[in-house]
């Protein structure tokens, strides 16, 4: 494939993965991203993978980018995932006498 076939292509992507994204309701996000956090787990092994087959100095460190990113990248959703869970806990009463509502 030239070049400008694979910039269409990602550029097509980013096109079509905003319209999907942006389309699902506020309650489906945190199983969308409990999936998404999945995936990730998936691309971070295949980046390990891909630095245990690297051969020049080029390919270990843009796979080792690769492993950083998509640990930032997968870490972050499980905390974003956390605290949008935390909004769906019943509130806890601050009254002093120890029962909750």
């Amino acid at each position: 494939m030239d070049a400008m076939a694979i910039i269409s292509i990602f550029v097509l992507a980013v096109f079509v993965g905003f319209e999907v994204v942006s389309k699902v309701s506020s309650t489906l996000h945190t199983p969308l991203m409990s999936g998404a956090n999945a995936i990730h787990g998936v691309i971070l092994v295949g980046a390990i993978i891909v630095a245990d087959h690297s051969k020049t100095n080029l390919e270990l460190g843009l796979s080792l980018a690769a492993i950083v990113l998509a640990t930032i990248n997968m870490v972050g959703g499980f905390v974003v995932t956390d605290r949008m869970l935390e909004m769906f806990k019943p509130k806890q009463n601050t009254s002093g006498n120890g029962e909750s509502k």
